[in-house]
């Protein structure tokens, strides 16, 4: 039986740095900050594609790195087009809501698709188990937090930005979590040689409500 190497997340990252520089200027989601309250902002998200690895795991750092190693594979040329797709920022893990009494034991690891790419994506190999997701305009709550994202630390991180979230006069005009959607995600932005001043996200969909709406059109 074949098997499949796959290689730890820090190494396939310090792979996709050396690719990313020959791309210095990284494509990213386009956005619009629509408030900032506390420790945490509101953002507005234009249209944007992603590819998505589904994982089922436990761990997210384990589930980071399954699907990201699939993700690698698609952008080096893993599709049917045999094209090379440019590095993009962040890595996007969405924590799926679980109707266990367990943890999530299902991720969604993202990947956003270069604009130039967003109307017809590259088709990848069947292997690789990838599908695409097309988002319309969507509304995020986001923290910012540093150090690395690990499984010890990405649902405290969560928390912070629920509290926030929940005690601040934003929450009144906000619907969240969203059903059908991530509980949470977490982006990564940083290069695993940045030791310093690392970027992650806490990303929360959240919907406005009515008297919040005139927040958008701004």
């Amino acid at each position: 039986m074949d098997q499949k190497v796959v290689l730890p997340l820090c190494l396939l990252l310090a792979i996709c740095t050396i690719h990313a520089a020959a791309f210095p200027a990284l494509d990213t989601p386009e956005y619009t900050v629509l408030k900032e309250e506390g420790d945490f902002e509101v953002r507005l998200y234009n249209e944007s594609v992603w590819a998505v690895a589904m994982v089922d795991d436990f761990s997210f750092v384990h589930a980071t790195q399954a699907g990201f190693h699939r993700l690698f594979e698609y952008i080096e040329g893993g599709n049917h087009n045999w094209t090379r797709v440019p590095m993009t920022s962040p890595v996007v893990t969405g924590i799926v809501p679980s109707a266990g009494p367990f943890c999530s034991s299902a991720f969604a690891v993202r990947f956003y698709v270069p604009p130039k790419f967003h109307k017809a994506p590259p088709t990848p190999l069947e292997e690789l188990d990838l599908t695409f997701e097309r988002w319309g305009k969507r509304t995020v709550a986001v923290r910012t937090f540093s150090g690395y994202a690990m499984d010890f630390n990405v649902a405290q991180e969560a928390e912070k930005l629920s509290i926030s979230l929940g005690s601040s006069d934003f929450a009144k005009d906000a619907t969240y979590p969203i059903e059908g959607l991530d509980s949470y995600a977490i982006a990564q932005y940083s290069s695993p040689f940045q030791i310093f001043n690392r970027k992650n996200e806490v990303w929360v969909n959240i919907k406005l409500d009515k008297s919040a709406e005139s927040l958008s059109a701004k």
